[in-house]
């Protein structure tokens, strides 16, 4: 069976350009991630002014149900993670490690990630950033799904959308969808790496 990896990164080279920098993390017990880093404006589509950073190595395993009593190595679904913020208005390049941390979470935790999911680190998401957590939006928009042959699920990459610890709390009760509307109506910036909160009176 061919290694998933090597499709995913030649995908998200197609969709995002040529990777300025790239960092890899081993955490124990699983395999490694890397977060791959695409500055703003270099090609293939990104946009100027906008850092991307996605994963790879997420996909290398199908996520398992956390109630399987054995895992199947071939069935269940593949994603990557992939978060866009502005550059030059935080450090935001410390996320890599955050990042690497959440694309582990199915291989340590159990978690199935999927689309209308919270995500939580545990502490700002890189220094002085008013998110600890992020929203899992649906995938497609930015980078296509990679199909796989049979019986292989498609790779799904699945954007990440910073939360404040009120948004977060907001959401936890209302649903991700009345967040998500919340932020439309407002107008929010959700690239901004110093953004506040959207109004949830």
């Amino acid at each position: 069976m061919a290694d998933v990896l090597p499709l995913v990164e030649a995908r998200l080279r197609t969709a995002l350009g040529e990777p300025d920098a790239r960092a890899a993390v081993t955490f124990l017990g699983t395999d490694r991630i890397e977060v791959l880093r695409f500055g703003d404006g270099n090609g293939g589509g990104t946009d100027k002014g906008i850092v991307r950073y996605a994963t790879l190595g997420m996909s290398a395993q199908p996520m398992a149900d956390p109630t399987a009593v054995v895992a199947d190595p071939v069935a269940g679904p593949r994603a990557e993670l992939v978060l866009s913020v502005r550059a030059g208005a935080a450090d935001t390049d410390k996320v890599l490690r955050p990042l690497a941390v959440l694309a582990a979470s199915p291989q340590v935790e159990g978690l199935v990630v999927a689309p209308g999911a919270s995500l939580d680190v545990g502490e700002p998401l890189w220094p002085g950033a008013p998110f600890t957590s992020v929203l899992v939006a649906e995938a497609g928009g930015l980078i296509e799904d990679l199909e796989l042959d049979a019986p292989l699920d498609p790779v799904r990459f699945l954007p990440l959308l910073p939360m404040t610890p009120n948004e977060a709390a907001w959401k936890r009760v209302h649903g991700a969808g009345a967040l998500q509307e919340r932020w439309l109506t407002s107008g929010t910036d959700l690239r901004d790496p110093s953004r506040t909160s959207v109004p949830l009176d």
